[in-house]
């Protein structure tokens, strides 16, 4: 199978509201083109030197998503044209893509990153953290990043059971961070992006708005 095919039958069955975000990591600009023009928007990378040598040559239409671990000082070099962020774990780390984004006069997208895994190698904000962050009077300053959502990455497990506990916990926290939040102006929740190739028919069953897939349609990385 092309991965033009492979990524038509993901999308043809996904539900409606359900965004899928190709992860591209790894791979080269010729596989992206041709997922491109399958019709597919939106790439995920998970360093940033890569996303943005692939933005520099790839059409411009394309939105990046970052999805991997950020380092802070690395923020100034995606702040131009990054889409969305997914992995936001600290407040330092939305204080520098606030000024990041300032300096490109441009508010930029986030999610915060829960950490709902059973392995001490994930990375993202506890649920206290998280309301930490939300409660906290320095995050109604930061006027160009917007909290669109949350995201978080499920044990890395075959047991499809436990994945769906920790996607429902995290979808209960969502509903409610939505509904506790609500007033403040750069936070909008939307955005539940949990599921990957493994665990997506999972994650859109707890609620998933956005799922990030690339081995199923790019094939196995080559690292």
């Amino acid at each position: 199978m092309t991965i033009a095919s492979r990524l038509l039958e993901i999308k043809k069955a996904l539900p409606v509201g359900v965004t899928l975000v190709a992860v591209s990591k790894t791979k080269p600009v010729e596989d992206i083109l041709e997922a491109y023009e399958a019709g597919q928007r939106i790439f995920g990378e998970n360093k940033i030197q890569e996303m943005s040598d692939k933005f520099e040559v790839l059409p411009r239409d394309i939105q990046w998503h970052m999805i991997g671990h950020v380092q802070t000082n690395k923020v100034k070099y995606m702040a131009p044209f990054v889409s969305l962020i997914h992995g936001v774990d600290s407040f330092r780390l939305l204080r520098e893509i606030d000024k990041q984004a300032k300096r490109n006069e441009r508010v930029i997208p986030c999610l915060l990153q829960v950490y709902i895994a059973d392995e001490e190698s994930k990375f993202g904000l506890e649920e206290s953290e998280l309301d930490e962050i939300l409660s906290s009077p320095a995050l109604r300053e930061l006027k160009n990043i917007k909290i669109v959502g949350l995201m978080a990455m499920a044990t890395f497990t075959d047991d499809q059971t436990k994945i769906k506990g920790e996607f429902d916990h995290l979808n209960t926290i969502f509903h409610r961070v939505q509904l506790q939040y609500k007033e403040l102006e750069n936070v909008d929740f939307k955005e539940l992006s949990i599921g990957m190739s493994n665990d997506y028919i999972t994650a859109i069953s707890s609620g998933s708005t956005m799922i990030r897939i690339g081995s199923t349609i790019f094939g196995s990385r080559n690292y």
